[in-house]
């Protein structure tokens, strides 16, 4: 791609860990960070020349962000959602956009088993209770993942992988798509509601944007029922979060299990109080192999920008034209 003589410049909207920095500076890019709660982009010292732009699909790029960086060619996506990025903006640019797909989609599927079983076996208030000194009255019955109703909202990569690894537990399976799979073996319902109703738990694994915002609102939450759990590993616009709040308190449904939040990294205050929810800090997706597959495939990506070669992960097609340059 290049060399520690000939670093290529990159913004940087996100935070990376140091594991991930060191490699991408290995590979000849320079990082420029920029903060959007703090700066403007357009503020930034290579803001007048700067290629390539790294974000994800929560802090996104939008139209006017890529307006302030005339030279922008490419922005990349640190993992597989990119639904904050303006893709027909960039589109209407010349500017390719590039995602990770299917680097930790086994993660997700991972994390979002142990959080049914956390939720359903109320492993995080028990743990508490037993170091607590308490034992006795902690022990009553609790529901199993065995034998139980999933429903699946959302049946890509991850979708699938959660939907075969609850089938290892004794699982019936159904879930929820815009048009049915005729490949799929499990039952496919036309509208969340009625999914719900035919669920013990509810995981959310369908991508976040627009299409799909407050899909799960009160009406889906009662449907689910008072013996009923949700878990989120999608996006936290997909869950009305203050309905979820209110069913939550009144025992609408049971419990709830949450990876993402409507407005990370705040999560509000009446879910950390409640008892009835395990939380986790958006790392279902985090793992050594997970992350290391999605280093490989955003320097991929650049490399074959780089190279005027087609890229193996890239969003939009748009015409290469007068507004593409090549990278030198």
């Amino acid at each position: 791609m290049t060399d520690a003589s000939h670093p290529l410049d990159l913004i940087n909207l996100i935070p990376l860990e140091p594991s991930v920095r060191a490699q991408l500076l290995a590979a000849g890019l320079r990082l420029h960070d920029v903060d959007l709660g703090e700066e403007r982009l357009e503020d930034a010292p290579v803001a007048s020349s700067v290629r390539v732009v790294l974000t994800n699909g929560t802090t996104g790029l939008n139209a006017a962000q890529m307006q302030a960086l005339p030279q922008l060619e490419l922005v990349c996506a640190f993992g597989a959602g990119y639904e904050s990025i303006d893709v027909a903006a960039a589109s209407a640019r010349g500017i390719v956009v590039a995602h990770a797909p299917n680097t930790n989609g086994e993660t997700v599927a991972d994390h979002a088993l142990a959080l049914m079983l956390a939720a359903a076996r109320g492993l995080v208030t028990l743990d508490r209770a037993v170091k607590a000194g308490g034992w006795t009255r902690h022990r009553a019955a609790r529901p199993t993942l065995n034998g139980a109703r999933l429903g699946v909202v959302g049946l890509g990569n991850i979708g699938r992988a959660i939907a075969t690894r609850a089938e290892a537990f004794g699982m019936s399976i159904g879930y929820h798509t815009r048009t049915s799979r005729p490949d799929c073996r499990w039952q496919h319902f036309g509208d969340v509601g009625s999914l719900a109703d035919a669920s013990d738990f509810l995981v959310l694994a369908c991508p976040g944007g627009a299409a799909t915002y407050h899909l799960v609102n009160a009406d889906v939450l009662a449907r689910l029922g008072a013996n009923g759990f949700l878990v989120n590993v999608a996006r936290g616009s997909v869950v009305d979060t203050a309905a979820l709040i209110e069913a939550l308190c009144d025992n609408v449904i049971a419990g709830a299990a949450l990876d993402v939040f409507e407005n990370e990294p705040g999560v509000p205050s009446a879910l950390r109080m409640l008892e009835n929810v395990v939380l986790t800090p958006h790392v279902s997706g985090r793992s050594p192999a997970a992350l290391q597959a999605q280093i490989d495939l955003l320097l991929a990506n650049v490399r074959a920008h780089v190279a005027g070669a087609p890229l193996p992960a890239a969003v939009n097609a748009p015409d290469a034209g007068a507004h593409r340059k090549a990278l030198r």
